[in-house]
């Protein structure tokens, strides 16, 4: 029987594959993904892609290449509900943080863009970049099972071409096969929630509604036909390039009749939602998929792990999927790397469960909370189960009636898709994830209270566990956000003009612990120039205070002001969260 060997087995060449594929190897860790299929996905699928993944793209080198394959986000913005596109609008919204209401709070908050990008335009991106630095993989290769042996993992994998099986043999083993894992069967992971909530259809569809979309770019287009269609609509029109390539995408009973997905069938309907029976329309595949609402109990049982929709399965609401899949990567690559590099102990890996699976379950929830959020704006237009078409047509005509009840109706339709705000503007469920774990070290201070609702609006702060705050910042003559001090290989310390003992410490201690850590002076006259004091700002430490950033960026340490030995200090530090701790009686924050 053939045998590889590789540090790292990935099992699963999707976002969250392909981003741990492209972490490890980027961190010089010999890696090799595997999928089942023929190559990467073979239609749109997921298509959302938020700030913090393209910040997770940038630290990797890739966000550039994602970028000139997305649909920008100028193109995002309109969500529009009506009963077809020929028809005239019930509602529209701002989305995305495109509209003037919101484009200030998601510029601040980061230096890269929200996108629009489709799954099967990705993955070839991720692909490229995989290969580039030097990671293997291979398609057309099944996994059937694994078990640990000694300080690793034996993996058989059968090659769906010849049938023949095969070995891998690797230090540990990622389960990034998606939402039937059979990785996660192999191990028994739990799973916490409900399965099969509802049924669902996409539609691929080649039409072009250029001159029903472009003077109004989205990516959704809500259309509800009167006759009330199962739950949210006819058909709910996902753009994935630019105005003639699409997804249509219904519900239907589960419990009764199966939907006509004939080319006829999806076609008829597909016309139907247009309202314009001169346009041309292709179906290009068809796609069946449920509602799920679990999440795994914990992503890792000894040397194997889970990410993606192996670990999360939810609803597409909110366009957190294939986020949250690339985000569990970026959080437990790095960690990989260090263990593999002998930098810290097999303890640092405890962390990626304890600091994800929290997000997970908060992501499941709140997918499924918008589901049913949408459920107001079929109340506000008089929708109702069992009702004609005719009963439907009525209601509207009421809606938009000049009276007493049409005002009352059209007020209720305005809350209702304000309420969305929680579904298409989700800033602080999008940005702002705090991690609690043995490798973020607190520092003694609560954590502050949100002064706006912390799910529309990131509150950014140096708090430990959270995100680094983006700022602008000049280095070389060169604008640099505060996150592209961060280094992918080690931890960066972050301080201000006084902090010159705190860059000596650092390369101290990279020293003695054997560890990349970098240090940047941020202030007047410094390496780096603070040029619109929204470092100082924002920093919550003193110009000789400091923040231990992590290479995913979130925040592992800070210290309000310079303790009487700092290299003793952050030694500390250093030694606790990578699994190495001594001198435990030493202080790990500033004195009073």
């Amino acid at each position: 029987m053939n045998i590889l060997t590789t540090d790292v087995l990935v099992v699963g060449c999707g976002p969250a594959g392909l981003t741990m594929a492209l972490g490890l190897a980027r961190a010089g860790i010999d890696v090799l993904a595997v999928a089942k299929h023929s190559g990467t996905a073979n239609s749109p699928r997921a298509h959302i892609t938020n700030q913090r993944s393209m910040e997770a793209f940038r630290q990797l080198g890739v966000e550039r290449a994602v970028a000139a394959a997305a649909v920008p986000n100028e193109l995002m913005g309109n969500n529009v509900w009506s009963t077809s596109f020929a028809d005239p609008e019930i509602g529209r919204m701002q989305a995305w943080g495109s509209g003037e209401k919101r484009r200030t709070d998601y510029d601040a908050a980061s230096p890269s863009e929200m996108c629009n990008i489709a799954q099967h335009i990705m993955e070839p991106v991720l692909l490229d970049a995989v290969v580039a630095e030097g990671a293997r993989t291979r398609f057309r290769s099944e996994f059937v099972s694994l078990r640990e042996v000694g300080d690793g993992v034996e993996t058989r994998l059968r090659d769906r071409d010849t049938g023949e099986e095969f070995l891998v043999q690797s230090r540990f083993v990622i389960g990034a096969d998606g939402a039937n894992s059979a990785v996660a069967s192999s191990i028994g992971i739990d799973f916490e929630g409900e399965m099969g909530l509802g049924a669902s259809v996409n539609a691929w569809l080649e039409v072009d509604l250029t001159q029903y979309t472009a003077h109004r770019p989205g990516v959704l287009y809500w259309m509800t036909r009167p006759g009330n269609d199962y739950w949210v609509g006819s058909g709910t029109w996902i753009c994935v390039e630019p105005w003639k390539d699409w997804v249509m995408l219904f519900m239907y009973d589960p419990n009764g009749p199966e939907p006509d997905l004939s080319d006829e069938g999806i076609i008829a309907r597909a016309r139907a939602t247009i309202g314009d029976d001169s346009i041309p329309v292709r179906v290009k595949a068809v796609s069946k998929w449920q509602i799920n609402h679990v999440v795994a109990s914990h992503y890792r049982i000894g040397r194997t792990f889970i990410a993606g929709d192996a670990a999360h399965r939810h609803p597409p609401a909110n366009g957190l999927g294939t986020n949250t899949s690339v985000q569990d990567s970026f959080n437990l690559a790095w960690k990989l790397a260090m263990v593999i590099k002998g930098q810290a102990s097999a303890s640092l890996l405890d962390s990626y469960s304890a600091e994800r699976q929290p997000v997970g379950r908060q992501v499941v929830d709140r997918a499924m909370k918008s589901v049913g959020g949408m459920r107001p704006i079929a109340d506000a237009l008089g929708f109702r189960p069992e009702q004609s078409e005719a009963e439907g047509w009525a209601s509207l005509e009421e809606l938009r009636g000049d009276t007493q009840r049409g005002r009352e109706r059209r007020e209720q339709l305005s809350k209702a898709i304000e309420l969305q705000n929680y579904q298409f503007n989700c800033h602080g469920v999008e940005m702002g994830q705090v991690y609690a774990s043995d490798a973020i070290l607190p520092d003694g201070k609560s954590a502050p209270v949100p002064t706006r609702d912390a799910e529309l609006f990131y509150h950014p702060s140096t708090f430990p566990g959270g995100r680094l705050p983006h700022v602008w910042l000049e280095q070389d003559k060169r604008r640099i956000s505060s996150l592209d001090l961060c280094a992918w290989d080690g931890f960066t310390l972050l301080t201000g003009t006084g902090g010159t003992a705190w860059v000596d410490a650092a390369s101290r201690v990279a020293r003695d612990c054997g560890i990349p850590l970098y240090a940047h002076r941020i202030g007047p006259a410094c390496e780096v120039t603070d040029i619109y004091g929204d470092w100082s700002a924002i920093s919550e430490v003193s110009d000789s205070g400091c923040v231990l950033v992590r290479p995913d960026h979130h925040i592992a340490w800070r210290c309000a002001d310079m303790p009487s030995d700092p290299a003793a200090a952050l030694e500390t530090v250093i030694r606790a969260i990578t699994g190495r701790a001594v001198a435990a009686e030493r202080q790990l924050v500033a004195p009073r």
